[in-house]
This record gives C-alpha cells, structure tokens and sequence, in this order.
C-alpha cells in the first residue's frame, strides 16, 4: 500500500508561514530545491488543498519557459505537470494540468487511492493536511526545519488531533544553508 507522505517547510518555533501569510523566509537554495524535486520525483501523486493547488497552477505549467528559470525551477516544472494531482475543494468544478477534483476528505476514498498501485503520495497544504492528521492518514512526516524563528504565524500541528501521535524519527539530513530535515515514521503505519 502507497504511503501518504507530509513534507513541509516550518520555521524552528514551528510555523508553516508568518500571520499574513508569507513563506518569503524558506531558505530554498540550489541543493534543496534538487532534493525537493528528487523526493517530487518519487511519488505517484500530489494531494493538495485548493489554495495550494491554485498556488502552484499559477505558477508551475509555465515555469520552465521563462528564460530566467533555473536548472531545478525547470526540472520541478515538468514534475508538477506530469503528476497526477487530486485537489480537495468544494467550490472548484474542474482543474487543468492532470488534476482530479474531490469534494471533501473521505478516510475510505483515501484508502482506496492508497491501495492503489504506484508510489507514495505526498500531501501538500497546511489545511489539507490537518484534516489528513484528523483523519490518521498521513504515514509519514518530513518537516524541513529552516533556522528563523518567526515568532509568530500559522503552527503546522494547531488543533489537528485531540490525541497525541507517536512517530518514530527515520533520518535526518543537514543542508549547506542551515535546513535540517527530520524525517518521521508513524509505528505501526504504513508498512514502518
């Protein structure tokens, strides 16, 4: 069974963006950005909300053809294009770029794209994610910890369980510019 992975970027105080909304602090320089896409590479399908998929539609199909792309903008460009994508929204009727529209966050549905064949699925979307986390979804978490402390902003984890959640830490990696990945494994879940 395909695992559903979360990657987000946080801060150190554990902010997934500043109180209005900015990310303009994530540290993604050259060799981030190709591990970004070689995980990208990797999965079998992008699980966003609305507001990031309309994020990444905007920007995405026609990164590559802006002469001033680089290398690994390109390369991520194509990935996104490629990937099959499920978007979770109750107001979009359709989307573009090999994008499946679901209504709302079904546990059985979920399951039944996991069992799927194919590669893990990454889940993308603070929202989205906390619905997953409520739900006992995701299998994985690969929080990428950028040295700011941002005081405030949204919190990744706020208000997603009322019960608490044992992971178990499967790696870490340290990157030239500071960003510590640590990557997380649910006991029991997904085949870990």
């Amino acid at each position: 069974m395909r695992k559903i992975v979360l990657m987000m970027s946080v801060s150190l105080d554990g902010f997934f963006e500043g109180p209005d909304r900015e990310i303009d602090w994530h540290l993604v320089d050259e060799e981030l950005h190709r591990h970004f896409n070689e995980q990208a590479r990797a999965m079998s399908a992008f699980l966003d909300g609305r507001v990031s998929y309309e994020l990444m539609a905007e920007f995405w199909p026609t990164a590559d053809s802006d002469p001033s792309s680089t290398p690994e903008t390109a390369e991520f460009a194509e990935i996104w294009r490629s990937m099959p994508k499920y978007v979770f929204s109750r107001t979009l009727d359709r989307a573009d770029w090999n994008t499946t529209v679901m209504r709302d966050v079904v546990a059985e549905d979920i399951r039944a794209l996991q069992a799927e064949p194919g590669g893990d699925m990454a889940v993308g979307g603070a929202d989205l994610a906390a619905s997953f986390m409520r739900l006992d979804l995701i299998d994985e978490f690969r929080l990428y910890v950028h040295p700011v402390v941002l005081g405030r902003g949204r919190s990744l984890f706020s208000s997603s369980r009322e019960t608490p959640m044992s992971l178990r830490l499967s790696g870490t990696h340290t990157f030239g510019n500071g960003v510590v990945l640590l990557h997380y494994r649910r006991p029991h879940h997904g085949g870990s």
